[in-house]
């Protein structure tokens, strides 16, 4: 894949495990948002991506939680009245429908964000958009759930709370989870299945057995090749065998 002459994806040969939680990791312009972007259909790209059917048989669902949703902060719309302009066809300033409030206020305590419904969104603070976003994007009731550094400017507490909701989401509805991030930490920690991107694919697998010495200093040079990563995680399950 090319942007003008420049390659900025070469060779990529991946298998993602369903209903695994898969981290896309490496350095700053390695190529990770545009891999989630080609899965996403966004960008046009050689080669092929092979999907398996969704719930209902056909092309899986996707739902997309972007980096940083950036918001103009003088935005009148309240957290609600934001997560109901897809589910109801009168506008909203004629009032929101019984029906599209509920099911709004169903997905904002799915991600833990309830307490935000009255909350103007311009007004929220990184971690609150992005749970917001996340709500947005269960709306869909995906089988792929894709997620472009969701924890970028959180502090390590935030980080490990957001990673630790979405596992939970992940084992109660069956998605599979692809979600790019830079942080070796949190995907020893966290992720079922790595992919170590540095234009090309340089590893893939279980992080336990892809981050040795040799994939961490191809991917972010010798000094970080140096890291010990905690790797005596606890048992997390597995995702189920199969592929996108």
């Amino acid at each position: 894949m090319r942007r003008g002459k420049v390659p900025v994806l070469e060779d990529i040969r991946a298998s993602i495990p369903r209903r695994g939680c898969t981290m896309i990791i490496g350095p700053n312009g390695a190529g990770k948002t545009t891999l989630l972007w080609t899965l996403l259909g966004d960008i046009p790209h050689s080669g092929s991506i092979d999907f398996a059917p969704g719930r209902d048989g056909g092309r899986p669902r996707l739902g997309y939680v972007p980096q940083n949703a950036r918001l103009d902060q003088g935005l009148p719309l309240t957290v609600l009245e934001f997560l109901t302009l897809g589910l109801q066809r009168s506008p909203i300033w004629l009032g929101l429908r019984p029906g599209a409030r509920d099911r709004a206020l169903d997905f904002l305590r799915l991600v833990r964000a309830e307490h935000l419904a009255k909350r103007r969104m311009g007004v929220l603070s990184g971690g609150e958009t992005q749970r917001v976003f996340l709500a947005l994007a269960l709306q869909r009731e995906p089988d792929i759930l894709l997620l472009d550094e969701p924890s970028a400017g959180m502090d390590m507490q935030g980080d490990l709370l957001l990673c630790d909701l979405l596992e939970d989401l992940r084992l109660a509805r069956a998605f599979t989870q692809v979600m790019v991030s830079h942080d070796l930490g949190l995907a020893a920690h966290h992720a079922t299945h790595v992919l170590c991107l540095k234009r090309s694919l340089l590893a893939q697998g279980p992080p336990e057995k892809v981050f040795s010495h040799e994939v961490l200093t191809g991917l972010f040079g010798v000094h970080e090749g140096l890291l010990s990563l905690p790797l005596d995680r606890k048992k997390r399950t597995r995702g189920k065998t199969g592929c996108l």
